[in-house]
């Protein structure tokens, strides 16, 4: 074991490319449907490899979270902000129920079984799987005054309790959101979204994330015209609710542009696009289906805007519809809409938010004037903006510089907390504005992954031996109040969301209750057993506004407890 030591002690850095490694592979392993995942797996992994001896710099660990946590709060900005409204105030009930009630729960075992600052923060992270948690509450531990041994013994606790709660933690809330709510609501998943669905839209369905319809909803067909012949395109368009568009008109070898006023002749030959629904019957309108030719061909195309329009925040699709003027919204269809890196179901019910991400089908000249319409295009670009991204974190670290006293408290929000703060205002910023601060979702994605992962990976490598010991004394008690501190908070708010907040929707429940434990595991369960995006409306609003919650635990614990 020397020889590994020496390795260690020349090159730490490969102790903490090990430890990832090793980490995701244990974590991608299955225990029956559940994983432990790449972060849990990364921390035990550093653990064991910390048995050997091993030190890395305190200054990695310090990047690695700044970076993280900047992502993070850069991802929820739009949706956090955006949510903080009157017409949200549900689900900003239920979020902030939740948070409350686990730091409540939290602070009385801590206080019953006499718990340390830094298991107690252990414990919220594990048992809320909350991993942020962990640099929130270490960076306050280490703004304590203590003595430098003290810190990192208590930021070894944090690590360590942690680690023993986190498997139940994500276990639990998945158990509360598939199993139980639905029994609870005497209503299934699917049934429920079945119910949403029809009451937004009069029964129109809704694909789930991931899915593709057999048969898409939006295509184009080629029709020669027969009994169409002397009709004007607005008749043929108004008569179908304008959920079809005359694109293209070839008349003679010539293209005709298709006016609103411009009269069909026999033997046209139309592209006509528009939703399946109405265009598989528009034969009967206009004439016989022909097959596409080189000379017809209509190249259509998707075009991606960030909805921004002035006074239209909080109305729904088919609202914003009707008050469009039928010039703009011509030949326009909405193919997809997302929220927070989320898909919302396109249904005529749903309310688009500030932010929202619409991605418009249509030809090359109608998407762009919608795209104008509805706000700003959102450029495509692989690149990251490290201006933008630079300055958020020198403000966010800045920030976290500030100390005020309180009643002789000194109180900050620490690197973590302005951090956080920089990038929600970065992100809405964003959001706004999206020609500045471009970070691809796959870059946002990594420096999330590989942040919190390194973060975790070096408090474990640095603090394992210790772990071990303490585990040992501790680690049965630490693992059952994890169980309570998992189940208490989500069963408590389940009965909250039911009967103070009046969710009368398993499927929307379910949707929201994963959101305000930020539970990302249970709201996959949860939209497995709904077959339907329908959750992801409460869930986009509670999971922005838990993230900013449940990770300001962290230093709340350390400095109640």
């Amino acid at each position: 074991m020397d020889w590994i030591h020496g390795v260690f002690h020349k090159s730490p850095e490969i102790a903490l490319f090990l430890s990832l490694a090793v980490g995701y592979y244990v974590g991608q392993i299955n225990f029956g449907k559940f994983q432990l995942g790449g972060v849990g797996g990364s921390l035990l992994a550093a653990v064991v490899v910390s048995q050997v001896g091993v030190t890395i710099d305190s200054g990695v660990k310090a990047v690695m979270f700044a970076v993280f946590i900047y992502a993070v709060g850069y991802d929820s900005g739009p949706g956090f902000f955006n949510s903080l409204n009157r017409k949200t105030l549900r689900e900003i009930a239920m979020a902030l129920f939740l948070a409350i009630t686990a730091l409540i729960t939290v602070i009385v075992c801590a206080k019953l079984f006499h718990l340390n600052k830094g298991i107690a923060a252990g414990l919220a992270g594990g048992a809320l799987t909350q991993s942020a948690i962990i640099g929130t509450a270490g960076d306050a531990i280490a703004r304590l005054g203590l003595p430098a041994d003290q810190v990192k013994s208590l930021q070894s606790d944090v690590a360590i309790a942690y680690a023993v709660t986190y498997v139940f933690g994500s276990l639990g809330a998945i158990i509360v959101c598939v199993n139980i709510l639905p029994k609870f609501m005497g209503q299934g998943l699917r049934e429920a979204s079945v119910e949403a669905e029809r009451e937004m839209s009069g029964g129109t369905s809704t694909m789930g994330p991931g899915q593709v319809a057999a048969l898409r909803e939006l295509f184009g067909r080629a029709y020669r015209v027969d009994v169409a012949d002397g009709r004007k395109v607005r008749e043929i368009e108004t008569g179908e609710r304008d959920l079809i568009a005359i694109e293209r008109i070839t008349r003679g070898g010539k293209s005709v542009e298709p006016e609103p006023e411009v009269i069909l002749r026999r033997d046209d030959v139309v592209i006509v696009v528009g939703h399946r629904e109405q265009i598989v019957d528009v034969a009967r309108l206009i004439g016989p289906e022909v097959s596409g030719s080189g000379e017809t061909g209509l190249v259509m195309q998707t075009r991606q805007g960030v909805f921004t329009a002035k006074g239209l925040n909080h109305h729904t699709i088919g609202e914003i519809r009707d008050q469009v003027d039928r010039t703009l919204r011509h030949g326009v269809f909405i193919d997809a809409v997302t929220r927070v890196g989320q898909p919302v179901p396109v249904l005529p019910g749903t309310k688009l938010e500030h932010g929202d991400v619409i991605t418009f089908y249509g030809t090359a000249k109608d998407t762009k004037r919608a795209v104008e319409t509805a706000g700003y295009e959102l450029p495509y670009s692989i690149k990251t903006d490290f201006i933008y991204m630079g300055v958020g974190l020198v403000l966010g670290l800045l920030i976290g510089l500030i100390v005020v006293n309180i009643a002789g408290i000194p109180l900050t929000l620490g690197s973590g907390g302005g951090c956080l703060l920089a990038g929600l205002v970065f992100g809405w910023m964003r959001g706004k504005h999206p020609m500045y601060g471009v970070m691809p979702p796959a870059a946002s994605r990594l420096l999330q992954d590989f942040g919190l992962a390194a973060f975790v990976a070096v408090v474990g490598l640095n603090s394992g031996l210790q772990a071990v010991e303490t585990v040992k004394q501790l680690g049965i008690t630490i693992f059952l109040l994890g169980v309570l501190v998992t189940l208490l908070p989500l069963l408590l708010t389940m009965v909250f969301g039911r009967y103070v907040l009046k969710y009368n929707n398993a499927a929307l429940l379910a949707g929201a209750l994963s959101g305000s434990r930020s539970a990302n595991p249970a709201f996959g369960g949860v939209l497995d057993k709904a077959e339907s995006a329908v959750p992801t409306v409460p869930f986009a609003i509670t999971y922005a506004i838990a993230n900013v919650l449940l990770t300001l635990l962290g230093p709340l614990v350390v400095g109640l407890v």
